[in-house]
């Protein structure tokens, strides 16, 4: 059984920053993309940024290119996503997610965490 568990949200200023964390069980962790998405009340579960297994290649949505990293330790079984230049818009639950394709593609991601809230405060 595959367990996410996200951490490091909190209550930010604009400009301000905040490092996610997702600690995943099993030790499969290393072949697997991983991804962070967002969903705001009352709004869809939007892709943030994904990660291939090797750390090689990274995608990321548009509205966070230039001010968010998606990184990995697969010793730690562990993803990140450095998140700077917060804006209000970017408050929402974020979620990371597992997948066995390099993808943007929320269908394509099978295990989910429970989700960690960000709240960017004007």
């Amino acid at each position: 059984q595959v367990q996410l568990v996200e951490s490091g949200g909190g209550l930010v200023q604009a400009g301000g920053s905040l490092r996610l964390s997702c600690a995943a069980s099993g030790r499969t962790f290393s072949t697997y993309t991983m991804g962070w998405f967002r969903q705001a009340p009352g709004k869809e579960r939007d892709f943030v940024a994904a990660i291939y297994w090797s750390g090689g290649s990274t995608l990321y949505a548009d509205s966070v290119k230039g001010r968010f990293t998606i990184s990995r330790d697969n010793a730690k079984n562990t993803v990140y996503l450095q998140m700077n230049s917060l804006k209000p818009e970017d408050t929402a639950v974020y979620y990371c997610a597992r997948s066995n394709r390099f993808t943007k593609l929320r269908v394509a991601y099978d295990y989910w965490g429970q989700g960690t809230q960000v709240t960017v405060s004007s």
